[in-house]
């Protein structure tokens, strides 16, 4: 058997990973974002004569320069790592007015680490393509089968539906290991391609619902809405990826690909990845949902863009009207739907607390980011572990981050 196919085996399992994200994420009350810049370590150059071996002091400060006092947080997150056996892990919070507002790492982790954050892609994904809908190179709302020439018994589908995951396509839940939709998983052929074999199956004929009728998270239905961006806009992923996001937000680490079924990891994270990228081979058949790897600072730029208008610098990557579709909780609106809780809604790429407002995006492998629009803040908190154990430490920081927000005041 070769490399590649025994490496395929561990897709049936790791893709279980994003059924366990999905159900935690209902319990999230927001999405923890990342930061933008943290300064190099400061290391005294010594003296010729008498070799300075003062132990520099690379700590981030309670109070930031703006006055906000994170001082309860180094612990609990400490605490948490230790107590878990973790290997380390990472927290950006950004302010609408102030950026970036606390950067801090534990354990392995310093402000170069870059993870892999399985379902935390989504919301990524989801701003590519709405920002295609502002330049009108396509219509969420119309029809994928008008936008891209694709034939198949899906023709009513639309992008808007697709984000949502109220596609009717089967989902990972209710099938995350679903036969005729595996190409999502391996890194071969195209994203176009296999979009396309998705949509026109008909395999999945007796599987699938009307669209706009049920909630179903994740899987295929994200490969089709990247396969039409491709098609409508007769550029790679890649290629956008990097003109919309990476160059006007100066990203510096944040890319796609589709590591299941390169790297054996089960039910847990991939520590074959070890923080380097390169260990992945390349492909045009990057997963949509779940292929994203970043690093705090990367993530927290994107975070800070969603709070400040759609705005990087000076650019304007996607309208306030089109975040503020991403943000809305489109499932209860148009069909009065729900997720796995009542009091959880989801609008593009984002988790919708119906009680607190906050959104969240958290991912199979433990990262958590999340957005108080109302309160003007964003955070992204990392690990390397599994679902249950990042959404737990979230919920442990989510009363501290708003009181350290709320602290200048």
């Amino acid at each position: 058997m070769s490399g590649m196919s025994r490496r395929f085996l561990f897709v049936l399992a790791t893709v279980g990973l994003f059924t366990t994200a999905c159900i935690s994420s209902t319990t999230s009350e927001g999405v923890p974002e990342a930061e933008l810049t943290k300064g190099p370590l400061i290391t005294a150059i010594p003296d010729t004569e008498a070799p300075d071996t003062t132990v520099p002091d690379t700590t981030v400060p309670d109070v930031s320069p703006d006055g906000f006092d994170f001082s309860a947080i180094g612990p609990v997150v400490q605490d948490y790592v230790d107590a878990e056996n973790l290997n380390g892990a990472g927290l950006i919070v950004v302010h609408r007015e102030h950026g970036v507002i606390y950067h801090d790492h534990w354990g392995d982790f310093d402000e170069d680490r870059i993870s892999l954050i399985a379902s935390s892609s989504k919301m990524i994904t989801a701003t590519v393509l709405m920002r295609l809908h502002d330049d009108g190179v396509l219509d969420v709302d119309q029809p994928v089968s008008e936008l891209t020439g694709w034939d198949g018994d899906n023709q009513t589908i639309t992008v808007a539906q697709l984000l949502s995951n109220s596609s009717g396509l089967v989902g990972l839940t209710p099938d995350p290991t679903y036969a005729p939709y595996l190409c999502q998983f391996i890194p071969i052929g195209d994203l176009a391609s296999c979009a396309e074999s998705i949509f026109e199956t008909a395999a999945d004929d007796d599987d699938i619902v009307p669209p706009d009728t049920e909630f179903r998270y994740g899987g295929a239905q994200w490969q089709v809405a990247g396969g039409v961006a491709e098609v409508a806009s007769g550029r790679s992923w890649s290629d956008l990826v990097g003109s919309i996001l990476v160059e006007p937000c100066g990203l510096e680490t944040l890319d796609y690909n589709n590591h299941f079924a390169q790297m054996s990891s089960g039910f847990a994270y991939p520590e074959d990845f070890d923080s380097d990228p390169s260990l992945l081979s390349p492909s045009d058949n990057p997963n949509m949902e779940g292929g994203v790897y970043t690093n705090t600072s990367d993530y927290g730029k994107l975070l800070l863009m969603h709070l400040r208008g759609g705005m990087c610098g000076d650019e304007q990557v996607v309208t306030q009207s089109s975040l503020d579709r991403m943000h809305q909780d489109r499932i209860g609106e148009v069909y009065d739907g729900d997720t796995w809780s009542p009091s959880v809604g989801y609008g593009m790429g984002w988790w919708v607390d119906r009680t607190t407002g906050r959104i969240s995006d958290g991912g199979a492998y433990g990262s958590v980011p999340w957005l108080d629009l109302e309160d003007g803040y964003g955070a992204f908190l990392v690990i390397e572990d599994t679902s249950p154990t990042g959404q737990a430490l979230a919920e442990l920081l989510y009363d501290h981050v708003d009181s350290a927000v709320a602290s200048p005041g």
